[in-house]
């Protein structure tokens, strides 16, 4: 390393853990944060220790009988004010997003309105944590269920979503009473920290929600330390699946995503050029980097998939990819250089296989700085090439032509991953038949991207989800909730006899 290389990273600053309801700076292992539109390192990151870890649960742990005691309608007071901080604070936040990650900023911010509308939906906890009462069950007895908290969570988040994803687990947390433990993605650290320093502004009481920066061997330690009561992961399939197992043999709640591959049906009688608008954003939108991102779109009938390469090719080659912070930029960088290589690798792969590139969007951003790539159209996709069963994650669109719609839902329903999926047309029936019969965890009709609502709940199918519970909305309060059956009895008499026989309601 040159004299000025490590002249700069000396100079850059350090993106600090969270504990006890302040920034912790901490020796030792670390990583470089980049800018993905420059390619130069902007700050460090720690990474924790087994120790640091220890010390950061311990502290989650013993404020978690206090926060938990404290009534719901307070603990939904607490989440107004972070739900105020968090909207006046959504500029400085989408910008860290976009320095960090190389989304568009106006991308960041709708980033941070969806993870805001969380926010709301957990401020009703009074009301989502209620339980059921039955009077006279049996004579002169009662039965009643409550809502616990589990105690200490965690959430271990991906790099494409730095606001969103820890959005739709801890507020949801907190508000059924649980301390909380972050562990974000070491790529884009920043935005933790800002949500983290909102929440103290809020009034949460110190070491209830807790920021651990790290690699895998924060992930590894906290699934394995045996006072994390629950897991939600966001991430990869190999890594989320390894999460559940794990989780499992710990006796761990877990909630884990893993990968997607989400396919978009073009019926014949569709709106061509509204389905071209939507599989742009779609497919193209934060450099493909979503977990909902279009990848594959299956039209219907030859002529369809002609007129659909007429219409989409000339919008994809105009694709205005820049700087994040400029606003006529439609697709900044990729992540990191190596994530950018990655995705470049399968144009390759794909050309191998037999698929016909119709645009490729490496030429003439390989070799400048920043991890930038343009966007890349196949047609010709088949179901037993790469580029189709795996997960790219990048700007990289493959046509697959199928006779009718039957095929197209054998298909989809073929496919490992089941996340999410999209039809296009203008036929009820169709549609109809389509959402009765596919596979797929998140539908849409004529809506590219189907993201529920926050008082719904988001989860794939297959080999997008491990675990029980989808996440947010009501899903997401039972899962950081324990349910707690009471059958009670006031005798009237001062004695009672004891009863040897099966208890029955009399």
């Amino acid at each position: 390393m040159s004299a000025s290389a490590q002249s700069n990273l000396a100079s850059v600053p350090t993106v600090p853990h969270w504990i006890g309801g302040k920034a912790v700076a901490t020796q030792g292992r670390s990583g470089d944060v980049y800018n993905p539109s420059t390619g130069l390192v902007t700050a460090r990151v720690p990474f924790a220790s087994a120790e640091e870890l220890d010390q950061c649960v311990q502290v989650a742990r013993a404020a978690f009988p206090g926060w938990a005691n404290t009534p719901p309608l307070r603990r939904a007071r607490v989440l107004f004010k972070f739900r105020q901080l968090l909207e006046a604070a959504s500029d400085e936040l989408a910008h860290a997003i976009s320095a960090e990650h190389g989304k568009t900023v106006s991308d960041a911010r709708g980033e941070v309105v969806r993870g805001l509308e969380v926010v709301e939906f957990a401020c009703g906890i009074p009301d989502l944590i209620k339980g059921e009462y039955n009077e006279n069950v049996g004579t002169g007895v009662d039965a009643y269920s409550i809502r616990q908290p589990l105690g200490v969570v965690a959430g271990i988040t991906p790099f494409n979503f730095p606001a969103m994803v820890p959005l739709w687990m801890f507020p949801v947390a907190l508000a059924c009473g649980n301390s909380f433990i972050l562990k974000p993605s070491e790529r884009d650290p920043s935005a933790s920290i800002i949500l983290a320093r909102l929440l103290a502004e809020a009034g949460l009481p110190a070491g209830v929600f807790n920021v651990l920066q790290g690699d895998r061997t924060a992930v590894d330690g906290l699934l394995q330390h045996p006072d994390v009561a629950a897991i939600s992961f966001v991430g990869s399939t190999p890594v989320a699946r390894h999460v559940h197992q794990q989780g499992t043999l710990q006796g761990k709640r877990v909630q884990a995503l893993g990968g997607a591959k989400n396919h978009m049906v073009i019926m014949p009688d569709a709106d061509i050029d509204d389905a071209v608008e939507a599989l742009l954003g779609a497919a193209y939108g934060s450099a493909g980097e979503r977990c909902m991102a279009i990848s594959v779109a299956v039209a219907v009938g030859d002529e369809c998939a002609d007129r659909l390469i007429e219409k989409l090719s000339p919008r994809v080659r105009a694709l205005k990819v820049g700087l994040p912070t400029d606003n006529a930029t439609e697709m900044g960088p990729l992540i990191t250089g190596e994530h950018r290589n990655k995705v470049a690798d399968y144009i390759s792969t794909g050309i191998g296989e037999g698929a016909k590139l119709l645009i490729d969007g490496r030429p003439g951003f390989l070799d400048k700085p920043g991890f930038f790539l343009g966007g890349s159209l196949f047609d010709g996709v088949q179901p037993q090439m790469r580029i189709y069963k795996e997960e790219i994650f990048g700007p990289v669109l493959g046509i697959l032509r199928v006779p009718d719609l039957d095929a197209a839902i054998k298909l989809i329903n073929a496919h490992p991953y089941a996340n999410g999926t999209a039809i296009f047309t203008r036929n009820g029936a169709a549609a109809r038949a389509f959402t009765s019969a596919i596979e797929v965890g998140m539908v849409g009709v004529n809506v590219p991207l189907p993201v529920p609502v926050a008082f719904h709940s988001f989860g794939g199918w297959r080999s997008s989800l491990f675990g029980d519970h989808h996440i947010y909305g009501r899903e997401g309060v039972r899962f950081y909730t324990r349910l707690k059956a009471i059958t009670q009895r006031w005798p009237r008499e001062l004695e009672s006899r004891a009863e040897f026989s099966m208890p029955t309601m009399k």
